[in-house]
């Protein structure tokens, strides 16, 4: 990665870092899953954030919706732990809602998705993990 992209991807990384309210897709209740760490990472630095799951349910006592249409109000970014194509369905879906910022985490993107979010308009963060972010997380409340 060159000196520009990397710059590029560090001023992305802060915009959304600044953002308070966000959704997780593939939250999961399985503690060992990303989706569980990433969902309970950005609660605990203070973040607003519900989660997404196709089976509803709860995860750490907070409701789980089982799409991003079901949520009782749009996030400001989105966070994607799923599959590629997966999270290809979700860029559309954000586009559709008018979601303008998301994450992937990794294993979750693909050029496919990438493209498709830049060719909305949108903010994207790929390649590089949210818990690993969590420090900026913590200083950015």
């Amino acid at each position: 990665m060159n000196v520009q992209s990397t710059t590029d991807h560090e001023e992305r990384v802060a915009r959304l870092i600044n953002l308070r309210s966000w959704a997780v897709v593939g939250v999961s209740q399985d503690t060992r899953k990303y989706g569980h760490r990433v969902f309970l990472a950005l609660r605990e630095a203070g973040y607003h954030v519900l989660g997404v799951n196709p089976k509803g349910g709860f995860v750490a006592g907070h409701r789980v919706y089982p799409s991003l249409a079901d949520l009782p109000e749009r996030p400001e970014v989105v966070v994607t732990v799923v599959p590629p194509p997966v999270t290809e369905q979700i860029v559309a879906t954000c586009g559709e809602l008018g979601i303008m910022n998301v994450w992937m985490q990794p294993g979750s993107e693909s050029e496919t998705a990438i493209g498709a979010a830049q060719e909305h308009g949108m903010t994207v963060v790929a390649h590089d993990c949210a818990m690993v972010r969590r420090k900026q997380w913590r200083d950015a409340s």
